[in-house]
């Protein structure tokens, strides 16, 4: 097929709208539903993602796309007991695709709702029972066995979105887009993040294991499918935390910093003993979650709200007690897509666990952020490599 027509384009009054190929067929099947223009930018930038993971880990991987950024990426490394109970599944053998997928849905929940989720390899049948059971809007992978593909044809009364991706498709050199009439022309963003883009190290301390470098080549493909500019915080083989399309780079810094401390927060033995009624629906859990873990907590706990919610009355967990666990974080690996123009970054980065930083380097005060990452004793690899993308 070389043309496929759209509901609408970003929104409905943008009619008609399709996609097409001016040579050769889509890269890509429907297998199910009606795939709108946004579920496709998400889909297209969602493969290149985990397609990347997966050739620079060796390991399977998921992504969680929301309104063309990643809300959550992930490898397929086994999930410790409290991350299975973070991420509701607890007790259950997970397959490695299923478990890069759970990774990449449970880094930041509510960014996650109603995304669309990429896979670089075969969608099992146990990752299409967890993808059913999820607000989502749509999948790409390179192929689904019979089984997966009835669960999903299941879901939302059979107008799931499911697209099978030709894992051979490679895209032009050259790559283009109008803007307002005016068309754009570019090399594609073709750059191989790699373990060679960690050699220049100009930091007092140089020692980056392998797990954490693991990490930082995860930030750094996440980054480069993310709207600029960005951050991201990675930790145990998946991305904690996306500050995507801010004008600032602290913004990003902080707003990326913020959702990994919420990852580490759910962590806590206060939000994982929450006593929450039997009733009570996942996302409904999540959100009184986030609720929990903020200043808006006695918004959740004040006079009989709780009720809803709870068999008892949770203890406040404290603006101090949150600072007292967020302080115990470690082994943080931060990405950058371009360099960090002042220290203030990296002041921020240490508050949420940073111990590995990668980032482009070439700003006039590099010698600052060298300083503060001395300061810490963090290490820093400079990549040379800029991973706007727009």
């Amino acid at each position: 097929m070389k043309e496929l027509e759209l509901k609408y384009g970003c929104n409905p009054n943008q009619k008609p709208a399709k996609v097409f190929m001016e040579e050769g067929e889509l890269p890509f099947k429907v297998l199910n539903g009606r795939p709108g223009y946004i579920n496709l930018l998400d889909a297209m930038n969602s493969w290149q993602l985990v397609r990347e993971l997966r050739a620079a880990t060796g390991l399977p991987a998921a992504a969680s796309f929301k309104h063309v950024s990643p809300a959550g990426a992930a490898v397929a490394v086994p999930l410790s007991d409290v991350l299975k109970k973070v991420y509701f599944v607890e007790g259950i053998e997970l397959s490695p695709i299923a478990t890069a997928y759970i990774r990449a849905r449970g880094a930041d929940r509510m960014s996650s709702y109603g995304d669309f989720v990429a896979l670089s390899d075969e969608c099992d049948a146990q990752t299409a029972a967890f993808l059913k059971r999820e607000v989502s809007d749509g999948v790409i992978a390179p192929s689904y066995s019979d089984a997966a593909l009835e669960i999903l044809k299941t879901k939302r009364k059979g107008t799931y979105l499911v697209l099978q991706m030709d894992p051979t498709y490679e895209a032009p050199a050259v790559e283009r887009k109008q803007v307002f009439g005016v068309t754009f022309e570019q090399l594609r963003n073709n750059v191989k993040i790699t373990p060679e883009c960690l050699t220049d190290r100009p930091t007092k301390n140089q020692e980056i294991p392998a797990a954490a470098e693991r990490d930082l080549l995860i930030a750094l493909i996440t980054l480069k499918y993310t709207q600029s500019n960005s951050v991201c915080y990675a930790k145990d083989g998946q991305a904690i935390g996306i500050g995507a399309g801010q004008q600032s780079r602290v913004h990003c810094t902080r707003l990326a910093g913020d959702k990994a401390d919420k990852w580490y927060l759910r962590q806590s033995p206060q939000a994982l003993n929450l006593p929450f009624r039997d009733h009570v629906r996942r996302p409904d859990r999540d959100n009184a979650i986030d609720v929990y873990l903020s200043d808006e907590c006695m918004d959740l706990l004040g006079g009989e709200n709780w009720k809803a919610l709870f068999t008892e009355k949770p203890e406040v967990f404290t603006k101090e007690g949150r600072q007292k666990w967020i302080a115990t974080q470690t082994g943080v690996a931060l990405g950058s897509d371009a360099f960090f123009p002042f220290g203030d970054n990296i002041e921020r980065a240490h508050k949420s666990g940073v111990s590995f930083v990668a980032q482009t380097g070439g700003s006039i005060r590099d010698d600052n952020v060298i300083e503060t990452c001395d300061k810490y004793n963090i290490a820093m690899a400079m990549t040379h490599i800029r991973l706007f993308h727009h």
